[in-house]
């Protein structure tokens, strides 16, 4: 078993179409540290604009990779900066001892860097650096692995990148034709896999189950798209999917990308004023949902949210005529759903009766696959438009092609691996490392509808050892959790944790939050050999290939060595996000008019001491009584930012003055007094998603005290934490 890349996912600029950094690899500097988000501070502490101060004189402990463009220097620089030449690293081997500092370095074992498909540093710069330089090459040769109906044109790639020159364009294999779904589907059982499962689905209730092989979910697939090619769902059309972790949801979405619908799919829990907006933009033919879920022994009755936003919609001049539900009856019954027979249809009485034989709706590289919304504390959701990308003969591009890349070489995926990442597919992650990226790689993946921690903390690991998972995928809150059930006495980690097998564990990912390095080293244990290479605990590591950051000063010039500036990111990548979906001036000016020519990411520093709250956040759950905590950026009138501090002591330490002192210290002795959190905020829980991600939006709200601005909440796991950390803003 090998921790072999614990990387965050959500910084500077990755497949993710949306921001959704470049898949960090495994070494060290951390890129960026904020959420880029349009027109929002994020995570960032400093005021605007925002800067960059770069250390060349340590790889392994500055923030960003000054190995940019001079990568035969950077493996020097690596070399030069190993063990025995910095002391204040001390190095150890996972499997042999845990690292137990921040600076302790963690090699790898030769096991299992032997058979990685990234098998040493140098191979990874072998790589990247041809990924930079020859592009077109590269991603061409990838993309020869997939199939294609029709091969591009002359380009691979065309792009403009400088607002100066025009409008602003990334395109990837234009005019290759393809589809994602029989990428995912079709070429895997022609391979001979189509009695390998592809997916196991566990539902909330222990024992609740079931699978479906390859052959299987294409059956499943083509009697769903058939069905809503008789109800009028043609190619370019809208479908919105609003459903929970059921099998019917990555069904779905393979059965929109098979005939060339659109789909939108919406977290299963968003309020029905959030569902109204997004009716409102995209205008669906369909609504496909399920009368009800469990999630933990709380039941949220979907159709009841649905009703309310298609009268709504309705209303305002968008009349859905169909909503196709699936009777979840483990959550609710047929009976005591509520109905409106001319525009209601169940699932389970139709699409069963179709045909499992669905021709493909074969389309353009360019040609959008999806709309995902993300939730803004006001007015209209922001949305992005994925578009699949172009590829060579036998293989597809853009989105496709980069998230099966990503997959495949972030994972090290062999085909003998079980595949469990924890996130929603009602979010970017879910799309592309629970649904897509796996199903291109045809892997096994494992779908749980229920909360991690249902009926008890140990629940992961007994999914993990029910299945034999080998690549687990989740969030670090989720891991801080775990710690802080765990560490409350011995006994509750036996029963939570080492009860559990875990021996199949081979490789863990951490998304969606900075993960620090104490909640790196717990994860760690859940494995028992090593990483592929060296490891700094809680680093992102390097960027993914042909993702190429560089530092500017405000005239747009490239910096070199020690430097203060601002981070963009040079040049196009497949997976890039092609545009804000109805506002491609806004596109525009969020990420490209700063520096013309290069992407603006928006992280910074200020006077040389670039702040992240991952920083901070650690320094503080290093306190020994703090259970978690959660930092962001709020306005301040001397500072421009100031350092707000969300923290939930361990259970049974009270809230009080000497305390807030205490961890005050903490961060000023692990990071400095310029780092000390301006302001303490005691919180009995922080505001999660189902999957475990923080939501910063409303801790920011919350902390500028623009309550009226908090926005939706009903994705909470426990909405009721709003209300508590209210309550205590004062305290």
């Amino acid at each position: 078993m090998a921790v072999y890349a614990c990387f965050n996912y959500d910084y500077i600029n990755c497949n993710d179409v949306y921001r959704k950094s470049c898949c960090h690899f495994k070494g060290d500097p951390q890129l960026g540290r904020r959420r880029i988000r349009p027109n929002a501070n994020s995570d960032i502490l400093v005021s605007s604009p925002f800067k960059i101060r770069v250390d060349s004189g340590n790889l392994f402990r500055s923030r960003l990779p000054v190995m940019v463009n001079n990568l035969t220097a950077a493996h020097h620089h690596l070399e030069s900066t190993l063990p025995y030449k910095l002391p204040k690293l001390k190095a150890v081997t996972l499997g042999e001892a845990l690292a137990s500092a921040d600076d302790d370095l963690v090699l790898p074992g030769q096991d299992f860097s032997k058979q990685a498909h990234v098998s040493s540093f140098e191979k990874y710069l072998e790589m990247y650096k041809r990924s930079i330089e020859d592009p077109a090459g590269f991603w061409s040769d990838i993309a020869s692995e997939f199939y294609w109906k029709q091969k591009w044109g002359q380009q691979v790639y065309s792009d403009n990148l400088d607002i100066t020159k025009g409008k602003i364009n990334i395109e990837w294999f234009k005019d290759g034709i393809t589809n994602i779904c029989y990428n995912c589907l079709d070429k895997n059982i022609n391979s001979g896999n189509g009695e390998k499962i592809a997916i196991h689905w566990e539902g909330n209730e222990p024992g609740l189950d079931g699978s479906l092989t390859y052959n299987q979910l294409l059956d499943r697939v083509c009697q769903l798209a058939n069905y809503m090619k008789e109800n009028g769902v043609r190619k370019g059309d809208s479908v919105i999917i609003y459903l929970p972790m059921l099998m019917e949801l990555p069904i779905a979405m393979l059965a929109c990308a098979r005939i060339g619908a659109v789909h939108s799919v919406v977290f299963a829990g968003f309020s029905a004023e959030s569902l109204v907006q997004r009716i409102m933009d995209c205008k669906p033919k369909i609504v496909i949902t399920c009368n009800a879920v469990r999630r933990g022994t709380k039941v949220i009755n979907l159709k009841d949210i649905v009703d309310a936003a298609l009268s709504e919609s309705s209303e305002n001049g968008i009349s859905v005529g169909l909503c196709l539900t699936y009777g979840n009856e483990s959550a609710m019954k047929k009976e005591a759903t509520k109905w409106q027979k001319e525009r209601d249809v169940w699932w389970q009485d139709v699409v069963p009766e179709c045909s499992t034989k669905c021709d493909v709706e074969w389309v353009d590289a360019e040609d959008p696959l999806f709309l995902l919304y993300t939730s803004g504390s006001t007015g209209k959701p922001k949305v992005f438009m994925s578009t699949i990308s172009e590829g060579v003969l036998h293989t597809t591009g853009g989105y496709m092609i980069y998230t099966a890349t990503t997959f495949k070489y972030a994972f090290d995926f062999k085909p003998s691996d079980i595949y469990w990442c924890t996130a929603d597919c009602g979010w970017i992650t879910g799309h592309s490392y629970v649904a897509y990226g796996p199903l291109l790689n045809g892997a096994t993946v494992v779908v749980y509808e229920g909360a991690p921690n249902y009926p008890d903390p140990g629940r992961c690991w007994d999914i993990v050892d029910k299945y034999k998972v080998t690549l687990f995928y989740t969030a670090p809150t989720l891991v801080r959790s775990l710690m802080r059930d765990g560490n409350e006495a011995r006994i509750l980690f036996d029963l939570y944790v080492t009860r559990y097998s875990r021996k199949s564990l081979r490789v863990l990912g951490s998304v969606g939050e900075p993960i620090n390095p104490s909640a790196w080293r717990f994860f760690s244990q859940l494995t028992f050999d090593c990483c592929a290479w060296p490891q700094k605990p809680g680093s992102a590591t390097f960027p993914f290939f042909g993702v190429q950051p560089v530092i500017v000063d405000e005239n747009g010039k490239e910096l070199e060595g020690e430097c203060s500036g601002y981070l963009c990111i040079k040049n196009s990548w497949p997976g890039a996000f092609r545009t804000l979906y109805g506002d491609h001036e806004r596109y525009e000016t969020t990420y490209f008019s700063a520096f013309p020519g290069y992407y603006f990411s928006g992280d910074g520093c200020s006077s040389g001491h670039r702040i992240g709250t991952a920083e901070v956040e650690s320094a503080l759950v290093s306190h020994p009584q703090c259970a978690e905590a959660a930092v962001v950026g709020v306005e301040h009138e001397v500072k421009g930012q100031c350092i707000y501090a969300f923290v939930t002591p361990i259970e049974g330490v009270a809230y009080s003055e000497d305390l807030r002192k205490s961890l005050v210290i903490a961060v000023r002795t692990h990071i400095g007094a310029f780092a000390a959190p301006d302001k303490i905020h005691w919180a009995p829980g922080l505001p999660k998603t189902r999957s475990g991600k923080i939501m910063r939006r409303i801790l920011r709200k919350i902390a500028s005290r623009q309550l009226d601005e908090l926005g939706d909440t009903s994705t909470l796991a426990d909405p009721n934490v709003v209300d508590q950390l209210i309550a205590l803003a004062d305290k």
